[in-house]
């Protein structure tokens, strides 16, 4: 009996999303919110993260620049929410570093969570 709940404990385990990889992270925030730089998207991009799960970046959404990280600009969506997804859902700004989605703020949690690889991306600079 005891070997049978080991392994139905060790399937359960097994059956759950993994954790999103998340590093404490001190946002240096942009200080003009009503004159912070936007971009938009100009192509559809989807994002396969290490947790098996996928997001897409919409064509002409529309990212407004909150502050900056060691590893690039972070990017929050203008009028709507963006989670990224393992064993928990998490709220997630963009961290863009040369033209690249190199991670994730999680604003909720001021963590870090980085790409294995990073995904080019093609945006316009809204003025």
């Amino acid at each position: 009996m005891k070997k049978r709940l080991s392994l139905i404990v060790l399937l359960a385990f097994t059956g759950c999303a993994p954790m999103i990889q998340t590093a404490p992270a001190d946002l240096l925030p942009f200080m003009d919110s009503a004159a912070a730089p936007a971009i938009r998207f100009e192509t559809k991009t989807e994002l396969h993260l290490d947790t098996g799960y996928t997001r897409t970046l919409a064509r002409n959404s529309v990212w407004k620049l909150v502050g900056r990280l060691p590893q690039g600009a972070v990017y929050r969506p203008a009028g709507t929410v963006f989670t990224i997804e393992g064993r928990q859902v998490h709220e997630a700004y963009l961290v863009i570093h040369d033209k690249q989605l190199v991670g994730f703020y999680l604003p909720g949690e001021q963590n870090y969570s980085p790409l294995s690889t990073a995904v080019p991306i093609t945006t316009g600079e809204i003025q």
